[in-house]
């Protein structure tokens, strides 16, 4: 009878193993056999920027425990990537069902949802972190996530919070975070090409919307188009940045500046043309954690939430107006007009020209 080794990092159970495929190879006697050290379920659903910024993740683990399986739950698997990651799913019921009779070494969730609270307080663990669902609600599993939890709840102590996000997670999984980076890949093997672009100039990008959730944080386009004229004296090639929602803003930026619009595209060929760019102007947004995930030198600009959040991991700078915001994690401005318009185009243009000089 055929022996197989269902403990292989490389066994899939459904279809053959990449050693197989590719040498021929049967379990018996395989010099490719990786006896898995951990099995270990990370659930971050979340917005694309969070689950981005929960990637180093990843990397400690891989260190900690060599030839650990590492399994991803997220809405977004088309963000992960996918070489460093043994098995990504994509929330929905199959993903659900799958998970809640596997059993894993460590399992951890991230997100307050209570979908996904839900999930870990059924899913087999040895060791479990993060948020569980108690009383209907999600709550922390144990006292290492309480700290995470009380910032989403209390704005005066999310005010106060001088920890980065990744410091938090880390902290939340009995871990020290030792600034990891954000892993992303840049889809360079996609074969996307920019040939609007002028190479023999510093490519500088101006990333221009932020969603519809925190509108409070959008910087105006007149603002936006009297930066990309002004980089443009100086010598810069400026393309402007967005999706569809942005179209029209991207439009009038470009007809006030003529700086350089290729128009909506895809998430991946979205981030490869953030990848060609050298610096990266943007709000706090999804842009932001692209930027920093492709290790991008960037400008932020920030006024509703607590700048100890953000690490920039030594390539940018965050400014933001000169008088303290009032709408701390508001969606709209309770005093009528957004303060990011007092943020002005010369103090981000300074900003701009202080970080391109850091190695």
């Amino acid at each position: 009878m055929e022996i197989y080794h269902s403990d292989c990092l490389h066994f899939k159970g459904d279809l053959p193993c990449a050693p197989h495929k590719e040498n021929g190879y049967h379990c018996k006697n395989c010099p490719a056999y990786a006896q898995i050290s951990k099995r270990i379920l990370i659930i971050k659903l979340g917005a694309i920027g969070d689950v981005i910024r929960t990637t180093p993740l990843i990397s400690t683990y891989k260190k900690r425990y060599p030839n650990c399986k590492i399994t991803w739950l997220t809405m977004t698997p088309a963000i992960l990537p996918a070489g460093k990651i043994d098995e990504i799913l994509k929330f929905d019921y199959a993903s659900a069902l799958y998970l809640q009779n596997a059993e894993f070494d460590i399992a951890i969730n991230l997100d307050k949802e209570k979908e996904a609270s839900a999930l870990l307080s059924v899913v087999k663990a040895k060791e479990k972190y993060g948020y569980t669902l108690k009383d209907n609600v999600s709550q922390p599993i144990n006292d290492l996530a309480f700290h995470k939890y009380q910032t989403g709840l209390f704005d005066d102590v999310s005010q106060a919070n001088t920890l980065n996000y990744c410091t938090e997670i880390y902290a939340m999984c009995g871990l020290v975070y030792d600034g990891e980076p954000y892993l992303l890949d840049n889809h360079s093997n996609k074969g996307y090409e920019w040939p609007q672009l002028d190479r023999n100039k510093t490519i500088i990008g101006l990333n221009t919307g932020c969603g519809d959730r925190w509108t409070t944080r959008l910087w105006p386009e007149s603002y936006f188009a009297e930066l990309a004229k002004s980089l443009i004296a100086q010598g810069f090639e400026v393309v402007l940045l967005g999706g569809e929602q942005e179209d029209n803003r991207n439009k009038n930026i470009q007809a006030s500046s003529n700086a350089k619009y290729l128009g909506y595209f895809s998430l991946s060929q979205f981030i490869n043309l953030i990848d060609q760019c050298d610096l990266i102007v943007t709000q706090v947004t999804m842009g932001m954690h692209l930027t920093l995930g492709l290790q991008k030198k960037i400008v932020l600009m920030n006024n509703i939430f607590n700048p100890n959040e953000f690490d920039l991991f030594g390539k940018g700078e965050i400014v933001m107006p000169e008088k303290a915001c009032e709408c701390f994690y508001r969606g709209s401005c309770k005093l009528g007009a957004s303060c990011m318009k007092d943020l002005a185009p010369a103090k981000v243009l300074n900003a701009v020209n202080r970080v391109l000089e850091i190695n």
